[in-house]
């Protein structure tokens, strides 16, 4: 059988990507721009968008945590099957993340 060996570089570049995409998203006003250009109100728009902004984050802070627990726990860092399953859940939850503040950023228009 043969096994495919990924260095844990690679996911965790990934998982910073994903963060910074959500953070320019939320914090830079690029979901502003994508969201709350239009005929309505922009304060009417911003305020809907924080609202979908603050749920994002709620999966945003279990990405952050799950992608923290893989580095800063021995035990996680030790079996490399832990470390897999935290760093893909960290990447899961900062899509689900990212798909939340894309979904609500559609429905806040």
């Amino acid at each position: 059988m043969l096994r495919l060996r990924v260095s844990p570089i690679v996911p965790t570049i990934a998982s910073f990507l994903l963060a910074a995409l959500w953070a320019a998203s939320v914090f830079a006003g690029w979901g502003l721009q994508a969201f709350c250009a239009g005929d309505e109100s922009p304060s009417t728009c911003a305020r809907r968008l924080d609202t979908v902004s603050t749920v994002s984050a709620l999966f945003a802070a279990l990405a952050a945590c799950c992608t923290a627990a893989a580095w800063l726990f021995p035990w996680s860092r030790a079996d490399s099957r832990t470390f897999a399953r935290l760093m893909g859940a960290g990447a899961l939850a900062w899509v689900v993340a990212e798909g939340v503040l894309f979904l609500g950023g559609l429905l806040a228009r």
